[in-house]
């Protein structure tokens, strides 16, 4: 699977500090679909250097992992690690910050969207030369623009992201962590609230999220046996049917159909952004 790829199928995306390398390896055995090591929030500013170091001396060797880095910092320390799936920006607001890490690394690029400037340009973020998928950073933006980060006040800028994500031939957005890593109802609620608006991944900070995350995301036997009944119901043909009483038309066929695609071989990455930056 290329990088690119993975970085468009993954459902979870484990937060790890940088300058704590002795949780490195256990974020990569978690169970999570990609590990991110921090060198943004989760850093103290005395300890960047040596984030740095560690970061770059595990992924010279045996590790695989995304890099979040720090707004306008120098990437170049990264370029030509072999463990180096991605990388992810903060505060991405305009296409040439992460056009310039892409060209700079050669690897997919996370654009992470955290402030009402980035959210109002998610359309040419999502359609920025190396951009594999958008995530949303919902404490940052409420921060920015004096709101609660609840479902209802980060409403218009989850559908944004959908919306400029799908316009530009990209996976559903990564949706942002659920800070209370202790109470899985609650992460369970988030899931089940991004998917409904068309979000397909979710930042984590601790590792008992991932199968919280997992088992959410993943739809259940009814929605795949509707589904199958849908794909199964329309001959050759085309034309219209009818399954549980309610009528199949094109739009019907289309949600089957990437229901099992999606959740059964996986391949819901769009073809076009996946060959542009297939590594």
């Amino acid at each position: 699977m290329s990088t690119w790829k993975k970085l468009q199928d993954a459902r979870s995306f484990l937060f790890v500090p940088g300058d704590r390398p002795g949780r490195f390896r256990k974020a990569e055995e978690s169970g999570a679909d990609v590990a991110v090591l921090d060198l943004e929030d989760a850093v103290k500013v005395g300890n960047r250097d040596m984030a740095l170091q560690e970061v770059v001396a595990w992924l010279a060797t045996s590790g695989r992992a995304v890099v979040r880095i720090r707004a306008g910092q120098d990437v170049t320390p990264l370029k030509g690690l072999p463990g180096l799936l991605g990388v992810m920006v903060p505060k991405a607001e305009r296409p040439e910050d992460v056009i310039g890490v892409h060209e700079t690394l050669d690897r997919p690029v996370i654009a992470l969207v955290e402030s009402a400037a980035g959210v109002l340009a998610a359309t040419s973020l999502a359609g920025a030369r190396g951009v594999a998928r958008l995530a949303f950073g919902e404490l940052d933006l409420a921060a920015d623009i004096g709101a609660q980060p609840n479902h209802r006040a980060m409403l218009m800028a989850r559908s944004t992201l959908v919306m400029a994500s799908r316009a530009s031939g990209l996976p559903g957005p990564v949706d942002g962590v659920t800070a209370k890593f202790d109470d899985d109802a609650a992460l369970a609620r988030d899931v089940c609230a991004a998917m409904e608006l068309g979000m397909t991944g979710k930042l984590l900070i601790h590792p008992r999220q991932v199968a919280v995350v997992h088992d959410t995301f993943h739809p259940g036997d009814d929605d795949v046996a509707w589904a199958r009944r849908v794909v199964g119901s329309i001959n050759s043909g085309g034309g219209v049917a009818t399954v549980d009483g309610a009528m199949v038309d094109a739009p019907v066929l289309r949600r089957a159909r990437t229901i099992l695609v999606r959740f059964g071989s996986g391949a819901h990455a769009p073809a076009s952004k996946e060959a542009e930056g297939a590594a």
